[in-house]
């Protein structure tokens, strides 16, 4: 079953955020489309993995680890009664083909890429020595799945580790257990992994922004416009026509300025300059004191989560 749900990364969330309020640059829009492809892959993996949801099996998705102060990721970690499987899943698309080890795009120039099997024995490593630490003595077995089906590799050397997108049914039923029963041990060890997850840790490089250079306003959660209209209690699109209530829209940009700039303070005057003074300050007050914390008195108030 699914232990630790998939949270969108913080560093994609971020960059999402930015594209709807300012121009990316040439590079940052390659590196936001890269990550928008790892998520994409990593969720039809989850998809894939529900096939095994009733075995005796956990799964821990998108674990940020520590240890001897480094801090390594896994994309899905499922546990069995008698070994503990790293999966490293990688969606990418087209043609690739393996040289002396070596991993590289076949369009040309042939631009060489990081091998993901290096990245897979790092975390290996340092997931075995965590686990000693953590007094458990499992059996490691980890792997790279491709996951899109328009993937090819040519050159490949026999790599047990590695798991083709057609190959993919075939490895989760190889890995179920039959008859053999997860004990506690298993779930406190689970426990004590997702104690250890760090969705804080420095894991990201998110591009430069100065709040003045965004964009304003509050974009609609279907198509991202900013322009809509009111009435009532609502707020409607001008542009696709969708309708979400007031209070939807200035939690949603509340989060939003939160995430992009935890250095200032949320008051009713950020949130609503934040909004392009489209919402009155009665409604977004109103808002903000229902949902967050209050913190301060009178001109000097603020909201916390």
């Amino acid at each position: 079953m699914i232990y630790k749900a998939r949270t969108i990364p913080r560093e994609l969330e971020v960059y999402q955020l930015l594209n709807s309020r300012k121009n990316l640059l040439d590079n940052e829009r390659k590196h936001l489309y890269a990550l928008q492809k790892g998520y994409e892959g990593e969720l039809l993996f989850d998809n894939v993995t529900s096939s095994v949801t009733k075995a005796e099996c956990l799964i821990l998705n998108d674990l940020l680890l520590p240890h001897n102060k480094n801090t390594f990721q896994i994309d899905s970690l499922i546990i069995v009664p008698e070994t503990i499987y790293i999966v490293e899943v990688k969606n990418f698309e087209g043609d690739y083909f393996f040289e002396k080890d070596r991993l590289y795009t076949s369009i040309p120039p042939h631009s060489e890429i990081t091998n993901p099997l290096i990245q897979l024995n790092r975390s290996e490593s340092l997931f075995r020595q965590l686990l000693q630490q953590l007094g458990s003595n499992m059996t490691i077995q980890s792997y790279v799945v491709f996951v899109n089906p328009e993937f090819t590799l040519y050159q490949a050397p026999i790599i047990k580790q590695i798991v083709y997108p057609g190959q993919i049914n075939k490895f989760l039923k190889s890995i179920s257990p039959i008859s053999l029963r997860l004990d506690n041990n298993h779930y406190l060890l689970a426990d004590k992994l997702k104690s250890l997850h760090n969705p804080n840790a420095p894991f990201y490089f998110p591009p430069t922004y100065q709040y003045d250079e965004l964009q304003k306003g509050i974009p609609c959660s279907y198509c991202d416009s900013l322009e809509f209209t009111t009435k009532g209690s609502y707020c409607y699109c001008s542009v696709c026509s969708k309708k979400e209530t007031m209070e939807k829209r200035i939690l949603r940009i509340v989060q939003h300025f939160a995430m992009l700039f935890p250095e200032m303070k949320i008051t009713t005057n950020a949130i609503f300059d934040w909004g392009s003074g489209k919402l009155a300050k009665r409604v977004i007050r109103r808002v903000l004191q229902q949902h967050l914390n209050t913190k301060g008195v009178h001109q000097w108030s603020y909201y916390e989560f």
